[in-house]
């Protein structure tokens, strides 16, 4: 049994939160519920996680609400074509492998069958917009020498990972918007040969995360990503996609589960000072903006001209316009920020820089 397959099963007794815990802690999307004989009982992934979010229902619930009770599975001995046309018809990344008892006794994963590129790869041929004219100022004294968006992760600056990413996916247009350091950032993309055109924004001053979408009023003419500078996003972008169509969302708004807990014994106070019960170490979880963001192209004709005004603003003014505003969570792992030291140092160790 090997290491990565013991961490995939999970008992049916867990609550939906210990689940998604395990996933992130694993890098996994998948886990096999088992019963106290490893019999399997069901699968839970991180789309039935994200579906019971978007359904407003709490973490602490027993995953055995959320999970698939009739899982699809391998018979010990399976043939290795049968499995690869199980895999791309019915769309998994992992399949339990089960004897003559039902009990599982190993896993197959997408990766085990194909080379490359996740199940739902799709060219999303979609432009791509990335704020990159901040100053950076929670990461002086770096950023008085170098721009933020060419910190380097490793062996590449943040803003080249980030493209990377998105090219990945076949996104082959790319919006920089510019303002402190801009020509040491047109520098560097123009001292090496790349598969993807860049566009530069120039801000003369300071716009926000969104003053400067105005200038690409009728330049941008179809739905588009929009990045901050300093944030990676690990998810399926398509599955960003298809969530903000079908939803019909004037904009998406990428967010991630983050988990608090108070180190403390809080009281709960009841008429003027009587002690009602006192909750030791409770907590709480939220959905936090990650900075990615999906729009469509009618957003543009909304940016006002030439006036600082924040991405935040936009959102904020549309939820008072009754307009649709989306939002698709991911797990806590699957944000990388490096907008403070702290985060940043987190970045490099997952970069192993």
């Amino acid at each position: 049994m090997t290491g990565r397959f013991k961490k995939t099963l999970i008992r049916p007794n867990c609550s939906i939160k210990q689940a998604l815990k395990q996933m992130d802690a694993m890098g996994e999307k998948t886990l096999i519920v088992v019963d106290d004989r490893k019999r399997v009982v069901g699968t839970i992934t991180d789309g039935d996680i994200r579906r019971w979010i978007l359904n407003g229902k709490s973490l602490n619930e027993s995953l055995v609400n959320a999970m698939n009770r009739r899982p699809l599975t391998l018979k010990e001995g399976f043939a290795k074509e049968d499995a690869k046309n199980l895999m791309l018809q019915r769309q998994v990344e992992c399949l339990p492998v089960v004897d003559g008892t039902k009990k599982v006794i190993s896993c197959l994963w997408w990766t085990d069958l194909f080379e490359s590129n996740p199940k739902n790869f799709k060219s999303l041929k979609l432009p791509v917009v990335i704020m990159a004219g901040g100053e950076g100022v929670r990461l002086h004294p770096f950023t008085k020498v170098l721009p933020k968006p060419l910190m380097p992760i490793g062996d590449k600056p943040i803003i080249e990972i980030i493209i990377d990413r998105f090219f990945g996916y076949g996104c082959e247009d790319f919006y920089l918007s510019l303002n402190y350091k801009s020509n040491m950032i047109k520098a560097y993309f123009s001292d090496f040969e790349h598969k993807y055109k860049i566009n530069y924004i120039l801000e003369n001053k300071p716009l926000g995360t969104a003053g400067s979408l105005h200038l690409l009023k009728n330049r941008i003419k179809k739905t588009f990503f929009v990045s901050n500078c300093d944030i990676l996003i690990e998810a399926d972008y398509a599955d960003i996609l298809r969530f903000h169509k079908k939803r019909k969302n004037k904009i998406t708004l990428v967010s991630s589960m983050k988990n608090f807990t108070i180190p403390y014994g809080v009281c709960e106070i009841e008429n003027g000072g009587v002690l009602r019960d006192i909750r030791e170490k409770p907590e709480y979880d939220f959905l936090v903006n990650t900075g990615m963001y999906i729009l469509d192209a009618a957003v543009l004709n909304d940016i006002p001209k030439n006036r600082f005004y924040n991405i935040t603003d936009l959102i904020g003014d549309y939820i008072e316009k009754k307009e649709k505003i989306g939002v698709y969570p991911v797990s806590e792992k699957s944000w990388l920020d490096m907008g403070q030291f702290e985060a940043l140092q987190e970045m490099l160790k997952k970069f192993k820089a």
